[in-house]
C-alpha cells in the first residue's frame, strides 16, 4: 500500500519527486535512439507509474481492511485508468509547453 501511495497521484509532491523523474529516466534510453520516441515513452511510463500506484494502493488497502481478497473489478480498474489519463494530459501539456524537454536539449 505504501509503495502504491508513493507512485499514485494522490499526494501533491509525488509527481515532481517520483513519477515524472521516473518516467524521464525510463524514457531517456529511448530518446537516445530517437528523439521522436522520447515523448511517447515518457508519457507511457508516467501513465504506467500512476496505474501501478493505484493498483498497488487499492490492493494493499483491500488486503488490510477486507476479509475478502478477490480480484479488482472492471469498474475499479476503469476508474483508475481514467484518473491516470487526466494526470497524463498534464504531463503532455508540460512537454508541449517545453517545460519538460529531452535532457540533451538543455545544453544545446
Amino acid at each position: 500500500m505504501t509503495i502504491g501511495y508513493i507512485l499514485s497521484p494522490l499526494s501533491w509532491w509525488n509527481d515532481f519527486v517520483i513519477n515524472i523523474p521516473l518516467a524521464y529516466i525510463l524514457a531517456f534510453p529511448f530518446g537516445l535512439i530517437s528523439r521522436k520516441v522520447f515523448f511517447p515513452v515518457m508519457i507511457f511510463a508516467y501513465w504506467l507509474t500512476n496505474i501501478i500506484g493505484f493498483l498497488l494502493m487499492h490492493r494493499g488497502i483491500r488486503d488490510i481492511f477486507s476479509a475478502e481478497k478477490g480480484k479488482m473489478t472492471r469498474n475499479e480498474l476503469a476508474k483508475d485508468i481514467i484518473i491516470s489519463l487526466v494526470y497524463s494530459s498534464v504531463v503532455i501539456a508540460l512537454i508541449k509547453m517545453r517545460v519538460l524537454k529531452f535532457p540533451v536539449e538543455y545544453f544545446e
